[in-house]
C-alpha cells in the first residue's frame, strides 16, 4: 500500500509540475534574438520559425524576433549566456559557427556552448563558394592559380572561416574582405564590383535571397562545403575532394561539422529542464507543421531538422576535438590578415 501510495503521489507531483509548465507562457512573450543582420538567411529562417513555434507552445506566447549583430553571433551569445533571464522567455538564433567559436576564436567567446540549452536546428546546411559572372575565377581550377576577392561579414562566420581555411589547407587563392554587415550588403558589393564573389555562404541563403541570379547566370557556384555532397549540386566539387591527406580532411571536418546544425536555436543556461523540454517538443512539432513547411518553401528555406538533444550531443562531441587538429585550424584562421 505504501508503494502504491508513493507512486501515486509521485505521479500527482509530476502532473502538477507539468500543469505549471503548461500555463507558464500564457500572456507572455518570448524574445528570439538573432545573431545575424535583418534580411540575412538566418534572419529570414528565424522569422518564419517564430510565426509557427508560438502556436505549439502551451499558452501560445508571442515570439518576437530581434537582431543583435556582432562578431559572428558572439555578441548575442555572450549577452544571453551572461545576462539573459533564465526563465525560458529568451532564445537565441545563432550562426552555425558560434558553437565552435570557443575552440577556434576563444578570445571572442565569453560563453561555453556545451552549457547552452539547445532547442533544435531547422536544417543541415550546405555552404557554397560562388562568383560573379565576370569574375576572373570561374572554377576551382582557376582558384588554384588566380586570386579571388570575396566579401564577408566577420571572423567566426563561414564567410570568413571557410575561405581562410581553404586557402591555408587546400592552397586556394581566396582574398577575404571582411566587415560587411550582412549577406545582402555583400551581394550589393558584388553588383558594384567591390568584390568578385563569396567564399562561403549557405546554399539555401543564396536561393532565398537571390534565386534570380542563379536562373539568370549572374553567379556561378564553384565549390561546396558539407560532410556529404548536396544532391542539388551534382557537378560542383566538394572541399573534401581537394584534400591531399588525412590531416587535411580532419582539419576540414572540424570546420565543416558545424553545417550539420545549420540553423541552431538555444536558450541560456539555467532554464528549468521541464521548460526546456517543453520548448524542444514545441520546436519538433513546429518544424513538421504543414503551415510552417509551406511558409519555408515560399521563402526558399530547406527543412531538415535536428532535435535539441541531437544538437547538444554534436556540440559536445565537436568540443572534444583533439588539440592538434584544433591548433592547426586556429593557425590557419590566424592567417586571415596575411
Amino acid at each position: 500500500m505504501y508503494r502504491i501510495g508513493l507512486m501515486a503521489g509521485l505521479a500527482l507531483a509530476t502532473s502538477g509540475a507539468q500543469a505549471q509548465e503548461d500555463i507558464f507562457y500564457k500572456d507572455k512573450q518570448i524574445k528570439l534574438v538573432v545573431g545575424s543582420a535583418a534580411g540575412s538567411g538566418y534572419d529570414i529562417n528565424a522569422r518564419v520559425l517564430a510565426r509557427h513555434l508560438q502556436n505549439h507552445i502551451p499558452g501560445k506566447p508571442v515570439v518576437i524576433v530581434q537582431n543583435q549583430v556582432g562578431a559572428g553571433s558572439a555578441t548575442m551569445a555572450t549577452a544571453l549566456y551572461n545576462a539573459a533571464p533564465r526563465d525560458g522567455t529568451t532564445m537565441g538564433g545563432a550562426i552555425n559557427g558560434m558553437p565552435t567559436m570557443h575552440l577556434l576564436s576563444p578570445e571572442a567567446a565569453r560563453f561555453d556552448p556545451v552549457k547552452f540549452n539547445w532547442i533544435g536546428s531547422t536544417n543541415r546546411d550546405t555552404q557554397v563558394s560562388y562568383v560573379w559572372q565576370d569574375a576572373p575565377v570561374q572554377s576551382v581550377t582557376d582558384l588554384a592559380t588566380k586570386e579571388l576577392v570575396v566579401g564577408a561579414t566577420s571572423p567566426g562566420t563561414t564567410q570568413v572561416d571557410f575561405p581562410i581555411v581553404a586557402r591555408q589547407i587546400l592552397g586556394l587563392k581566396f582574398k577575404v574582405i571582411s566587415g560587411y554587415e550582412g549577406t545582402t550588403n555583400i551581394h550589393v558589393a558584388m553588383e558594384r564590383g567591390e568584390v568578385q564573389g563569396v567564399g562561403a555562404n549557405g546554399w539555401l541563403s543564396l536561393k532565398a535571397l537571390n534565386s534570380n541570379w542563379l536562373k539568370e547566370g549572374k553567379v556561378k557556384v564553384i565549390m561546396q562545403y558539407g560532410l556529404v555532397p548536396n544532391p542539388e549540386l551534382p557537378d560542383v566539387p566538394t572541399a573534401f575532394s581537394l584534400a591531399k591527406n588525412d590531416a587535411d580532411r580532419q582539419a576540414l571536418q572540424l570546420i565543416v561539422s558545424r553545417l550539420e546544425y545549420g540553423r541552431p536555436f538555444f536558450m541560456p543556461p539555467g532554464v528549468p529542464f521541464e521548460r526546456v523540454t517543453l520548448v524542444r517538443r514545441a520546436f519538433d512539432a513546429a518544424v513538421k507543421d504543414e503551415a510552417y513547411l509551406a511558409d519555408a518553401a515560399k521563402a526558399q528555406l530547406e527543412v531538415s531538422p535536428m532535435t535539441g538533444e541531437e544538437v547538444a550531443k554534436l556540440v559536445e562531441l565537436t568540443s572534444a576535438t583533439s588539440a592538434d587538429v584544433v591548433a592547426r585550424v586556429r593557425a590557419a584562421l590566424k592567417s586571415a590578415g596575411n
